[in-house]
């Protein structure tokens, strides 16, 4: 249940349609519910405007079933991160209205990309190399599935500056940018330094040893001199397309 819903539950009794009990009984729903591996957060829908978001990596496929059971009883929509294709053959088995992305490694209901929310709030996502796209899809697909208008530009790391001039209408476009980028992590800074809107950076493990498995591009990122650019965990594509929601949602 979520926040319309409960306005519409409150409606309905207010005109008589439906008994107090009936009210009461939605409402018991709200809270937690345990399935003794997992404590489902059904109230999340109501304070954050989203269902609780399923991590899959390090779940079994059974769990990640009965946490996607349970969260589907009570809303239309789904999202889970970090699942393989297994775990996404697997449980469509028993529910079967569900897309996977392989790219961003997400699971969701097929609806759940159909609204392409407004155009002046549209989420701009840009990654520096091809070898980078994965994070930069978790980032792009969860945008999506919250909501938004997306655009994803791939391939215009600052080895080749020339390439990001070419889309300068679309930063000016864009209400929030996304940067993906491993190596040094030194695109987050020349968008920053070209654009007078929030910039999140995603630094991710793409590189050789010296990256240190991405901390260099983090560390890159959280020093850099661009003001308005904001920093992300490693590989938190999914960390920095919520957050990029909330910004452009709070218009």
């Amino acid at each position: 249940m979520n926040l319309s819903e409960i306005k519409d539950t409150l409606r309905r009794y207010k005109i008589g349609e439906i008994s107090e009990k009936s009210v009461i009984n939605s409402l018991k729903q709200l809270s937690t519910e345990k399935l003794g591996f997992a404590h489902i957060d059904h109230h999340r829908s109501v304070r954050k405007g989203f269902p609780e978001v399923i991590f899959c990596q390090g779940k079994t496929n059974e769990q990640i079933k009965a946490i996607a059971g349970a969260i589907l009883k009570r809303n239309k929509i789904l999202l889970a991160t970090r699942a393989t294709e297994d775990n996404y053959e697997y449980i469509r088995k028993d529910i079967p209205d569900l897309v996977y992305y392989p790219d961003a490694r997400i699971i969701t209901t097929k609806n759940a990309v159909a609204a392409a929310g407004k155009k002046r709030n549209m989420i701009l996502v840009v990654s520096a190399g091809t070898s980078d796209i994965p994070v930069a899809e978790e980032a792009a697909v969860t945008a999506r599935v919250l909501g938004n208008m997306v655009k994803c530009i791939h391939d215009i790391g600052v080895a080749g500056i020339h390439r990001l001039l070419e889309y300068m209408n679309d930063f000016q476009k864009a209400r929030v940018i996304i940067v993906v980028a491993g190596m040094e992590g030194a695109l987050a800074s020349a968008v920053g330094g070209l654009v007078d809107k929030p910039v999140i950076a995603v630094p991710t493990s793409v590189g050789y040893g010296a990256s240190f498995g991405g901390i260099a591009a983090l560390f890159a990122m959280l020093n850099s001199c661009a003001s308005g650019v904001t920093v992300v965990n490693i590989d938190n594509g999914f960390g920095a397309g919520y957050a990029a929601s909330l910004i452009v949602q709070s218009d």
